[in-house]
């Protein structure tokens, strides 16, 4: 093909195209946000497995972004998604594929939706890709791709070759700060502290966390015990979380909160987290947590989530609660009989006075 003057010659290109048909799809509703159907394909000599999400919450780059979205959207936040992962191990360095998805109707009365794509490299270190925000998931209703109680999406793979960059314009790389910080704290080169917690030790980099963490640089900048100090003790934390804050800290991905765990877990680890990330001033990580649990509210954790989000003032969190305890009697009913409401009465017994306000309001 021709671009600007210059020809770009693809040399290799395998597309398969396939529709992942959702029977049931009202089931679907009773998924947690970090649950997925999965379909499995072999592509390219690889394999692979496209991840459907029909109650994906998104993390946006954006702080910002993040907040606006999740004030406005607040009764209707969650999205179809779907996700490729490369399950085998990669033939080659780098594998450069898009996945490009549409909802389509098996009857063709109605024209495919807007074609939504992504493209990923991938490599032995990167084998998920990021989401496909198909459709808002409460505009799907009414969309009319929902037939018989059944959701069609074509999918579409194409994986690259090597590209012939002969007399082609140079285009500087994407950043790889991430990677580079987080190589520089797996290898510990020039650390200068470490944190013992839970019997584990981690070496870090005290300019690092101060640049990223107010809390750290009074620690490690503002005259306090620790500014000489090369060795400090955390108390009340599990090793695991603070080994995923501090990924966070160098990389800005918390991982664990993005498939990398059984759900259930994972919500364990953004409880942990977000109390982590308020302890030290980490803002955006306390939004991805909030966001998290924002859409992994359900009859047994909602009480405990409640507590949780007026502990460490969030707001939206706890908004989130209040409406999902309240939506109906028997909700409300099922929620006062779990073990998370006996903690929340006797950790926070003034969010009751709300909670029961929010139920009249709602005329429940």
């Amino acid at each position: 093909m021709e671009h600007d003057g210059t020809n770009l010659t693809v040399t290799e290109a395998v597309r398969s195209v396939q529709l992942l048909k959702i029977d049931g799809y009202c089931a679907t509703a009773a998924m947690e946000a970090l649950e997925f159907i999965k379909s499995r394909w072999n592509i390219d000599g690889h394999e692979w497995e496209i991840r459907f999400y029909p109650n994906h919450w998104h993390f946006f780059e954006d702080e910002e972004e993040m907040i606006c979205l999740f004030v406005d959207q607040l009764d209707h936040s969650e999205w179809v998604a779907l996700k490729l992962i490369l399950v085998s191990e990669p033939q080659r360095d780098k594998l450069r594929v898009n996945l490009s998805c549409r909802l389509v109707c098996p009857s063709q009365h109605l024209d495919p939706s807007q074609e939504k794509a992504v493209s990923h490299v991938f490599n032995s270190h990167s084998k998920c890709s990021p989401e496909v925000l198909l459709m808002l998931k409460h505009e799907l209703p009414s969309s009319g791709y929902i037939v018989n109680d059944s959701l069609t999406v074509e999918c579409t793979i194409t994986v690259l070759g090597d590209l012939d960059t002969t007399d082609k314009e140079a285009v500087p790389p994407p950043s790889d700060l991430r990677q580079h910080l987080g190589e520089l704290l797996e290898s510990q080169d020039g650390a200068d502290v470490t944190f013992h917690v839970s019997g584990e030790s981690f070496a870090a980099h005290k300019a690092i966390l101060a640049a990223r963490s107010l809390v750290f640089k009074a620690k490690f900048f503002g005259g306090m015990e620790e500014t000489s100090s090369k060795s400090v003790v955390i108390e009340d934390m599990e090793a695991a979380v603070f080994k995923s804050m501090l990924h966070f800290i160098y990389t800005d991905m918390a991982p664990e909160l993005d498939g990398d765990l059984e759900p259930q877990a994972a919500v364990i680890m953004a409880q942990h987290l977000l109390a982590a990330a308020d302890r030290y001033g980490l803002n955006r990580l306390k939004l991805i947590c909030e966001c998290k649990l924002s859409g992994c509210i359900d009859i047994g954790t909602a009480a405990m989530t409640l507590a949780l989000a007026e502990q460490h003032n969030c707001s939206l969190l706890k908004a989130k609660c209040l409406e999902f305890v309240t939506k109906s009697p028997e909700t409300l009913d099922a929620v006062l009989a779990t073990d998370g409401y006996a903690h929340l009465l006797a950790s926070c017994p003034l969010v009751l006075t709300e909670l029961l306000r929010t139920a009249c309001g709602r005329k429940i």
